[in-house]
């Protein structure tokens, strides 16, 4: 075989091996369409993000709550100057406290608030309404009524912060107090003794309550000696609305002379969210 024959015979063979792409297989069109999708069923970008996504608001949705429940057992298990020297240091944490106790709220079935707007709508819209523990005052905003709101924290104008004990009101000034879901602090009767203090007689003290604090079975308060108590006080209790599943309503209305008592207050059982 002459040398020409045999340099013919290695080009062919590295033709046949496909040499020409530098020594690796040569790929059609078909296989690369087909490995390109496999890579991209094999990498879900789109989805993969939205499970990421996913997972961080459940994380976030945790530990928000986490807060809520620190925040909420705070203000349940100390005094009312407490709870505002707390938040006084860190007024943030009133907006994930009502953040918190409005994801709370939005799975019962009635809201009691609701009920004393309807209730205060139902009489004249001359009566002066003190919110104690307003939150985003939002009785203020649903009816016609002159509304003084009361809360730790004031994020709103129409709000003013301060101890529930002590609200600047003058006495005997208004016609209506209100406590829907407020009395958390461990001194929970100053607070209904300065609502006492600045009710007109024949004024209304409308009292919206979490249940189970009054469910004597569960280490609540009993509620006849609560009403005791605030009769005591001064006060003729006109009604009690047990009907709701979550919250019970008390109405009273202020005597026109009071003999000063000494008062044999309940314990309210703390309304303490289970950590999950």
């Amino acid at each position: 075989m002459t040398e020409e024959q045999r340099r013919s015979r290695k080009r062919k063979r590295g033709r046949r091996r496909g040499k020409g792409t530098g020594g690796c297989a040569a790929v059609t069109n078909n296989e690369s369409s087909s490995i390109t999708a496999a890579s991209a069923s094999a990498t879900p970008i789109k989805s993969g993000s939205k499970s990421s996504s996913s997972f961080l608001d459940k994380m976030k949705a945790k530990l928000s709550g986490g807060y809520f429940r620190m925040i909420n057992e705070k203000l349940y298990t100390c005094s009312g100057d407490e709870a505002l020297k707390y938040f006084k240091e860190d007024p943030s944490l009133f907006n994930v406290y009502h953040t918190g106790y409005q994801e709370q709220m939005s799975h019962w079935p009635e809201q009691p608030n609701d009920v004393i707007i309807k209730w205060i709508k139902e009489h004249s819209p001359s009566l002066i309404v003190a919110d104690f523990g307003c939150g985003d005052a939002r009785l203020a905003k649903s009816v016609e009524n002159k509304v003084y709101s009361f809360d730790l924290v004031s994020n709103d104008p129409s709000v003013i912060a301060c101890d529930m004990s002590n609200i600047p009101l003058d006495s005997s000034s208004v016609d209506v107090a209100v406590f829907c879901l407020s009395l958390m602090g461990t001194n929970f009767p100053s607070y209904l003794q300065e609502a006492n203090r600045v009710l007109k007689p024949h004024g209304w003290l409308l009292i919206a309550e979490v249940k189970s604090r009054f469910d004597p079975n569960t280490g609540g308060a009993d509620p006849n000696k609560f009403v005791k108590a605030i009769c005591e006080l001064g006060f003729t209790s006109i009604s009690k609305d047990f009907s709701n599943k979550m919250f019970i309503l008390f109405y009273f209305q202020k005597k026109e002379k009071q003999k000063p008592k000494e008062i044999k207050w309940p314990e309210l059982k703390p309304c303490l969210y289970k950590r999950r």
